[in-house]
């Protein structure tokens, strides 16, 4: 017997005539039971899973049957068509596509189509070089899959390799391959070149004006999008919601709230159905203007709020520091998804409130949310705000445990959280056993030696950073220029400051001035300070005068600091701690009647002085003290502990200076006002209390005063305990009657 080509057994000449006929059934039964068996190609479509499909290759193989070529590029399809392809199922149908000869064009059109919107684009740019290499033909539509590709993993040179061969092929003027080359090149940041190739196409249609705009508005050249959407206008192209909202969005990041007007007015008049998105896009707007009034209309008058929408509403309230409005809206929300908890979370942690963004995040995960690398960032940037070293333990341990620890910007912020936190050891643990590190990381710690007063290790660790030819930016350059100003390294940071312009070519910025401001600032150098000030190449803002207005109150340079005082308050004519500085210089100048006007003017326009609070962490828990409060349930233990202390002291010479006191008081009133202040409570409940740890850890919001740095110095000697102080600066360490600062702050 022999086969055919079929693969069926047929009876050879030389049987009998008996055999014949058993042979000839045999047959007829094979032939029957095979029609019985599906065929290959349902078994092709009927594929559920990777594994159903390997199954079908091994049997079509085995077959050998007619048109198999046909087959296998019909499973090569069904494996980017799978109910849930994985990564794997797209590797195997490149691999599949690859061994087999000469496919039509329609295959491999298909096959880009569909790689192109697969979780692995780089399948698509592995395709091209195999077709390219074994000289097969490409069609017109190959070409846009392919680009669309190409932009995904921004591969700028590939893409114009692309576009070389789509022009030699003579295809440079369909539209839909010049529409793909336009937004290839926007991706990979070539936005003239994509204009280029805009301008000269015969034919735009919206499609190819909503790329070229959202290319510039992804390329943040917002004032381009409006001028690019004027001309569309103007060519008689009637713009859908896809072009609205990115022209909103690009009139709320140019906070051009005017012509988000506009295009609001145009909406309503064009009656152009108003769904979910472009509900959005309005919210956004006016919220990115800072016109939430206007933000609420648009939302209120929603008949049934999208939770899209909704989370846009809190976002704009939150990031506005607006968060009892966001949780507002936030409780409204019937559903709740991981985006709007996440931006909850974090306003809490930008509004100094991070407390709450703690028990939110807590509250989150009780009702089965899974947080992302975005909330866990949230919550880490709390923890370094309030400075619980507890809690940042906590959150360590979670992102660890949760497989976020491996993320680099995860890694980067416990650097920035336990520096804020004040364990610098803990800080520099996390920076050495990182696997790998960007100039964020290096910047980072540089900071943190900074903040905690060790401009030596600062200035090593920005030396060891370029043996390993990291490049500093302009982040780095700010640290080591702090770490500079709070030691009184003058030279130094000069050195540095120019190292920058010269070595490096950075522009200096506002920041890197204003670092400089401070350094002469704390070296009482006022003249040269202020002749920076009057060379930078752009205005001073806040932060420059309220340094230079900062100093020459501590340096008793009461004109220069009247003049850096009212200069500040042309910028910002309410600012609190202008007003009290002013008030200060006045005062120690005896000056009570411009005191009393300045006092008159607070209370006039219901401005305040920032209260002073200190925060302590005590067995995970943080407690916190105002000056001479009294609200704690150990309150009178705190304040005998207090009065035995200061006893104490004042057997090795402690006086309480009252230099810090500008008020028309008595000397002993003074005393005993600055006895009570917020550090000294929270420091004599850590005292009193059974510690884990011995070293007590506080947080100030304000600058720590000259007497109260004096009492935690000698605290430290006396009863022989580790003082960790965080104030608005930076942070002081007492250790054995020495601060860290070597009294330099």
């Amino acid at each position: 017997m022999k086969k055919t080509e079929q693969g069926f057994v047929q009876p050879s000449h030389s049987v009998s005539s008996e055999n014949k006929n058993l042979s000839l059934a045999m047959a007829m039964a094979m032939s029957m039971s095979m029609r019985l068996v599906p065929s290959e190609k349902a078994m092709v479509s009927s594929c559920k899973s990777i594994r159903n499909v390997k199954q079908v290759h091994a049997r079509i193989l085995r077959s050998n049957v007619e048109n198999s070529k046909t087959l296998l590029l019909e499973l090569v399809l069904c494996c980017c068509t799978l109910p849930s392809p994985s990564p794997s199922a797209f590797d195997y149908a490149l691999s599949l596509f690859s061994h087999t000869p000469n496919p039509h064009t329609h295959f491999s059109t298909q096959l880009f189509r569909h790689f192109s919107r697969g979780p692995n684009p780089r399948n698509s740019l592995f395709l091209y070089r195999h077709l390219r290499v074994n000289a097969y033909p490409l069609h017109k539509f190959t070409f846009p899959p392919l680009l669309k590709a190409v932009s995904k993993v921004s591969n700028l040179y590939l893409g114009m390799e692309i576009h070389g061969l789509a022009s030699k092929l003579g295809f440079h003027s369909d539209p839909f391959i010049q529409s793909a080359l336009i937004a290839m090149y926007a991706a990979c940041g070539r936005i003239l070149d994509a204009r280029l190739v805009f301008d000269k196409m015969s034919h735009r249609d919206v499609v190819a004006w909503n790329i070229m705009i959202d290319g510039y508005s992804q390329s943040g050249l917002y004032h381009h999008v409006l001028r690019l959407y004027e001309d569309m206008k103007t060519s008689g192209t009637e713009p859908d919601a896809i072009v609205l909202c990115t022209v909103l969005s690009a009139c709320g990041h140019a906070g051009n709230l005017s012509y988000g007007k506009a295009i609001h007015e145009f909406i309503k008049d064009s009656g152009l159905f108003v769904d979910y998105h472009l509900q959005t896009a309005l919210v956004n707007m006016y919220a990115n203007c800072g016109a939430m009034d206007l933000a609420r209309e648009v939302y209120d008058r929603i008949p049934v709020k999208h939770l899209v929408v909704s989370t846009a509403m809190l976002s704009g309230y939150a990031k506005l520091g607006m968060v009892q409005d966001a949780r507002f809206v936030f409780n409204q929300m019937v559903e709740k998804d991981l985006v709007c908890w996440s931006a909850m979370i974090s306003g809490y942690a930008e509004s100094d409130q991070p407390d709450e963004a703690i028990r939110l995040f807590n509250e989150m995960q009780l009702r089965g949310i899974v947080p992302d690398q975005i909330t866990v960032l949230s919550v880490i940037s709390a923890c370094a705000h309030v400075g619980a070293l507890a809690h940042a333990k906590w959150i360590h341990t979670y992102a660890d445990k949760n497989e976020f620890g491996k993320a680099l910007s995860v890694n980067n912020a416990l650097i920035d959280m336990y520096a804020k936190c004040g364990n610098l050891a803990r800080a520099r643990e996390v920076f050495e056993n990182m696997p790998r590190k960007n100039v964020i990381s290096w910047s980072c710690m540089i900071n943190a030696f900074a903040m905690h007063g060790d401009a030596d290790s600062a200035i090593d660790l920005f030396h060891r950073m370029k043996e390993q030819n990291i490049e500093p930016n302009g982040v780095t350059f700010i640290g080591v220029l702090y770490a500079c100003s709070h030691a009184g390294l003058v030279e130094r940071g000069q050195n540095f400051f120019f190292s920058m312009i010269n070595d490096h070519g950075i522009s200096p910025q506002r920041e890197h001035y204003g670092c400089m401001v401070d350094l002469y600032c704390r070296a009482n150098l006022m003249r040269k300070a202020l002749e920076l000030i009057e060379t930078m190449p752009f205005p001073p803002n806040v932060v420059i005068w309220g340094s230079l207005m900062s100093a020459c109150q501590n340096h008793g340079e009461a004109e220069l600091g009247e003049f850096a005082a009212k200069q500040l308050l042309e910028l910002e004519p309410d600012h609190d701690g202008a007003l009290v500085v002013l008030s200060n210089i006045y005062a120690k100048e005896r000056r009570w009647d411009d005191v009393g006007l300045v006092r008159k003017l607070m209370r006039h326009k219901g401005i305040s002085k920032e209260k002073a609070c200190s925060r302590i962490e005590m067995n995970n828990e943080v407690h916190v003290f105002m000056m001479a409060d009294r609200y704690h349930k150990q309150s009178d233990e705190i304040y005998k502990k207090l009065d035995a202390v200061v006893s104490q002291l004042k057997l090795v010479g402690y006086t309480p200076s009252t230099s810090g006191i500008l008020v028309d008081l008595e000397e002993e009133e003074k005393k005993q006002l600055v006895l009570w202040h917020s550090e000294k409570l929270a420091l004599c409940y850590g005292l009193i209390s059974e510690r884990k740890e011995s070293c007590i850890r506080i947080v100030k919001n304000l600058r720590v005063c000259e007497d109260c740095h004096s009492f935690m110095k000698l605290v430290s000697k006396v009863y022989q305990v580790e003082i960790v102080m965080r104030d608005r600066t930076r942070f002081h360490h007492f250790n054995d009657g020495i601060c860290s600062c070597s009294d330099y702050w």
